[in-house]
């Protein structure tokens, strides 16, 4: 069937419209999308196509088809993306309108609907509320609002969702179209944080994180985003950074740590410097991540990069170096709140790591390492942060100074004073205040386990052993923030676990012991930080003494001290002795600085060299194992996927099989609901066919069609009795019957009768009265009718005599038109007629001048074909007086030879002087049938010539040799036969045909008188060749073969001294030119 034409756009809309006039919009949307997607449709001007586009995105909002919404809006990015980029925006900033729209007005239904069911469930509004009705309105009060939503607002919620991420994949990845696709991604984060739609917002982070690899993949297409554009850049980051704000606000955490990736990564690529309000955001957002993570060493570093970051941004306001748009708000009040935190958050760092962990080399592990090394880099810092280092940093920028005052002496307790008796008791009023402010109160669990830490450690330095209820007392806080036995006996062994801290605990006693022991390790003196905040090897805890662990190591340096003290004092010369040695090492420091110096300066080629060629084979394995895994992942790729699609189809025929099984029920369930079939049992399904199905019915059929006759048998004996005593009994009572129906009928028709004559009395009145009423009125009725009537007539007159001129015209105008027609008919056939006639003069012109060149073409080959009969006539002749010529040159040469041989053999044939070959004159031709005489003739020749007498012929005086006879030209048959001397004949042009067996009969005889008529007869027979030793030579006389040859003395056969009579030769085999073996000829001879 071939496919419908194509209509214009303009036809489509007013199709689509009409069909919606009369409520037909599924039918309009699908013409719209069959229209839209139809490949015809890419030629189309882009004006006529929006208004269809438009129509078409409101009719699938309205019908919720956000899939044909997509196919649409797909095929209309592919046609009008290369000439008009604002339709497109036009298009796709109406389709997320209308979805918003119908979100709003979903939320306004969905209100109205609850207030209508909160308002029907009550009853009475003066009536006050039970328990029963509060407890009721607490159950399910919300899930009624959350049913309502469900059914009403969710589903436009979900088109809504759809409908952007719709757009963000078709704006993807397209400089044309960034700047909508931008605020299309800001409009997304809107929306999810306006609905707290968690899940969407996960999956929409995904979705640009994949545009973004999208876009550096596939960078060289056309209409391609530059990442390497500031532009482009800058607005990716714009995205970036209220993804990272909404991420916050919703409190994904984990997400919004990924965004700063997302964040740092663009923040590498970028080429211009951000703003410093983004880095504020930036800095600032990371501070509550880390916070939320409990990673208090990097949102101290967060912090401290947050104030500088403002100090740097009120530096340059403050030179009119920047723009204050461009800056973050930078007063003297957030540089104190910054500074407050950066100081705060630092002091809560723990000095003992309270992560779960295995001990403290822990903190040393790869993957540690690799996760601190990650977030040094997101805060762009050298090396990853420590304790004391932000305590330096702290100092050097003199924050203490802009930081709150109770921050200060708290870091004072802290960090500087030594008051282990009293610590806790001058810090609970700052703890106060800091639990006070919400922004503050974050810190106090923190820094309970550095006050501890505290605490323990100047405890440790004081004391060997304390009670617990001793140290209990001491780390009291305030109320809402006290700390239990449990909670401190906790914290000692984390301490212990970590090995921060050496302190033993004793419960029958509840003694603490700190260790004392001269050998133990020196860590418990200065603890450290599983998280790498640490504080340095020196400590920061004031020392009142050395414990017996440091007396212990530093004995044998403090002796050493000691006496070399005494001996620069006791003895002179042993200053002297050691500023001599200075000098003597002086100088040989000096004397070999320059070759040091050099070697120093080779060494560090070499080693330069070796870290280049180690680097290049590190390069080549690295290469060779990414090779490697490539490969293997290839190959993992191809055996998943090989996997996955033999899975595939055994999913495929599973489903097919269970498909085709659920179809048979299906048609079997079907088969007995028809049949009505109740008594067959479900679960034998299965073991049922169609054949068994009509049995079963059949015999149901059976067994109901004997029932109903059963039945029907009783019930109509049953009537049949019952009818015959209802007619016994009312035979009795029908006279009675009937006289009471006679006088009710009687009574009615007398009624009857009295109401019609008195009805008729009353309306024979009723018309006298009004017969004289209309009276008077009869001269003026018929007056006026003889009027009207009149009047009528003359307008019918009129009217008719119209007509009649009307029609009077219109038959002279179809007679006028009937006229013209014919003779409009008749020029017509006149002009078909002449154009015919022509027609056929011309063809017969052109048929003659066809003849006449036939003609000409036949009178010329018939000259060519006359000239060629001449040719061939001339030619015929020729070769008819070169055949007589040779006939008569092969009848002289057999007539000598046969002269020379009968000589030869009588021995009575002088021999001819040689003629001397005439140098000067013509060669002598090798004419047809001449032949060389062969060396055995010439031998012949030569030994006749001695029996005869005569001396042998030199070389130069030999005779020339006769020349043999040449035989009769031989009769052919057909063109076939080839003669057996000389070459084939050519079958030249003109030459004559050969004939029949009369022709050559004919021609052997005229040759035969020419030849009598010469004297030149040739002789019976051939002469006979002696001397041949080849046998007795065959007659092949009239084999069609020539003379036969006599081989006499040819040294074949017989003896030349021989007297005998030569044999009588064979008969001839009739066959021309057969070959006769030599025992036949024996035998033929014998």
């Amino acid at each position: 069937m071939p496919p419908p034409p194509h209509q214009k756009p303009e036809n489509v809309l007013k199709r689509a419209q009409e069909l919606i006039g009369v409520n037909q919009a599924p039918a309009a949307l699908s013409l719209l999308h069959e229209h839209v997607t139809s490949k015809r449709s890419r030629n189309v001007p882009i004006t006529s196509l929006e208004p269809v586009m438009l129509l078409l995105v409101e009719l699938a909002v309205e019908q919720k088809k956000g899939k044909l919404a997509k196919d649409a809006l797909y095929q209309y990015k592919n046609i009008a993306q290369n000439t008009n980029v604002a339709t497109i925006e036009l298009v796709l900033k109406k389709f997320i309108e209308l979805a918003s729209e119908k979100v709003k007005a979903a939320q306004q239904k969905a209100e109205e609907v609850q207030s209508s069911i909160e308002s029907a469930a009550v009853e009475d509004l003066e009536a006050s509320e039970t328990p029963e009705s509060i407890l009721l309105a607490t159950v399910s009060g919300e899930q009624s609002k959350d049913r309502t939503d469900r059914a009403i607002v969710t589903p436009w919620l979900k088109f809504l969702w759809e409908a952007y991420r719709t757009v963000l994949d078709i704006l993807r990845n397209n400089a044309r179209l960034e700047i909508l696709y931008q605020s299309t991604a800001m409009q997304a984060f809107d929306f999810c944080l306006k609905y707290t739609r968690k899940t969407e917002f996960r999956r929409l982070c995904e979705l640009l994180r994949n545009h973004v690899q999208t876009a550096a993949k596939y960078s060289a297409q056309m209409h391609a985003i530059n990442l390497s554009d500031p532009d482009t850049l800058q607005r990716h980051l714009e995205t970036r950074f209220q993804q990272l704000n909404v991420a916050v606000d919703l409190e994904l955490w984990q997400e919004a740590f990924r965004s700063v990736e997302d964040i740092h990564t663009l923040l590498t690529l970028s080429k211009r410097p951000p703003k410093n309000i983004m880095m504020a955001n930036y800095y600032e957002k990371l501070t509550r991540i880390f916070l939320v993570g409990e990673n208090y060493l990097f949102h101290a570093a967060a912090w401290l990069r947050y104030y500088n970051l403002l100090r740097h941004s009120a530096a340059l306001l403050a030179t009119g170096q920047s723009k204050k748009a461009d800056n973050p708000p930078a007063t003297e009040a957030d540089l104190q709140k910054a500074a407050t935190f950066v100081v705060l958050s630092a002091l809560s760092i723990p000095v003992i790591s309270t992560s779960r962990s295995r001990g403290a080399m822990v903190d040393f592990d790869e993957a540690r390492k690799t996760k601190n090394s990650r977030l040094t880099h997101l805060l762009g810092m050298t090396q990853a942060p420590t304790r004391a280092s932000l305590f330096r940093d702290v100092q050097s920028k003199s924050l203490l100074r802009r930081a709150q005052p109770q921050i200060r002496e708290l870091y004072t307790i802290l960090e500087v004073d030594f008051h282990p008796l009293s610590i806790c008791q001058k810090i609970s009023p700052i703890l106060k205040q800091i639990g006070a402010d919400p922004e503050m109160q974050k810190y106090i669990a923190p820094l309970q386990q550095v006050i501890l830490t505290r605490l323990f450690q100047q405890l440790s330095q004081v004391y060997e052993t304390v009670d617990l209820s001793f140290v209990e007392s001491l780390a009291q806080f305030p109320e809402p923030f006290q700390v239990s036995r449990g909670m401190i006996e906790k914290f000692i062994m984390n301490g212990n676990k970590k090995g921060d801290l050496s302190i033993r605990m004793d419960h029958a006693t509840g003694v603490l012991s700190f260790d004392v022991d001269v050998f133990s390790s020196a860590r418990a003196a200065h603890a450290g930080s599983a998280a790498g905040s640490a504080e340095s090897e020196t400590g920061s805890v004031q020392r009142l003494q050395s414990t017996p662990s440091q007396i212990v190591r530093s004995q044998l340096t403090r002796l050493a001290e000691a006496l070399f003290t005494s001996c620069r004092y006791i003895d002179p010369s042993f200053n002297e002795a050691q500023i001599k040695a200075r000098e003597a090492a002086l100088a040989r420091a000096k004397a070999g600085a320059e070759k040091e110096h050099l070697e120093v300066l080779a060494r560090k080629e070499i080693i330069q060299r070796r870290k280049d060629q180690a680097s290049e084979a590190q390069a080549q394995r690295e290469k060779e194992n990414a090779r490697r895994k490539m490969l293997q992942e290839q190959a993992l790729q191809q055996a998943e996927a090989a996997r996955l699609a033999e899975e595939a189809r055994i999913r495929e025929q599973k489903r097919l099989q269970s498909e085709r099984e659920a179809i048979k029920r299906k048609e079997v369930e079907n088969m007995l609901k028809d049949m009505k079939l109740d008594s067959v049992n479900l679960e034998d399904l299965e073991n049922l066919d169609s054949n068994k199905i009509r049995m079963i019915k059949l015999q149901q059929l059976e067994r109901e069609k004997n029932t109903i006759a059963e039945k029907l048998r009783i019930t109509g004996k049953r009537l049949d009795h019952l009818e015959r005593a209802y007619r016994r009994e009312e035979a009795k009572k029908l006279p009675e019957d009937y006289a009471k129906q006679r006088e009710r009928d009687l009574a009615a028709y007398e009624a009857m009768k009295a109401r019609t004559l008195k009805e008729a009395e009353q309306k024979h009145k009723e018309d006298l009265e009004l017969k004289h009423r209309l009276s008077r009125l009869m001269p003026f009725y018929e007056s006026f009718r003889a009027e009207l009537h009149e009047r009528r007539r003359e307008q019918f007159e009129k009217r008719r005599r119209d007509a009649e001129r009307e029609f009077e015209k219109a038959v002279n105008q179809r007679r006028k038109e009937y006229r013209e027609r014919k003779l409009r008919e008749k020029r017509e056939r006149e002009e078909k007629e002449r154009a015919l006639r022509e027609a056929e003069e011309r063809a017969a012109r052109e048929r003659e001048e066809e003849r006449k060149r036939q003609e000409a073409r036949r009178e010329e080959l018939q000259r060519l074909r006359e000239e060629r009969e001449k040719e061939r006539e001339r030619a015929r002749e020729a070769a008819a007086r070169q055949q007589q010529r040779e006939e008569e040159a092969m009848a002289r040469r057999r007539a000598e030879k046969e002269k020379q041989a009968a000589a030869a053999a009588a021995g009575s044939l002088p021999i001819r002087e040689p003629q001397p070959i005439s140098t000067s004159g013509p060669p002598r031709l090798n004419l047809i049938g001449g032949k060389t005489p062969t060396w055995r003739e010439r031998e012949a020749a030569k030994q006749a010539a001695a029996a005869g007498g005569a001396a042998p012929p030199s070389e130069n005086n030999t005779p020339p040799p006769a020349a043999r006879p040449t035989p009769p030209p031989m009769e052919r048959s057909s063109s076939s036969d080839v003669p057996s001397a000389g070459p084939p004949r050519l079958p030249l042009a003109g030459a004559a045909k050969p004939g029949g067996w009369r022709e050559r009969l004919a021609a052997k005889e005229a040759a035969a008188k020419e030849a009598a008529a010469s004297g030149n007869a040739p002789p019976p027979g051939p002469p006979p060749r002696t001397g041949s030793g080849r046998g007795v030579p065959l007659d092949r006389t009239g084999s069609g073969r020539g003379v036969p040859l006599d081989r006499v003395g040819s040294g074949r056969g017989g003896s030349k001294d021989s007297k005998e009579p030569a044999p009588e030769p064979l008969k001839p085999s009739g066959a021309p030119g057969k070959w006769v073996p030599r025992f036949r000829r024996e035998n033929a001879g014998n």
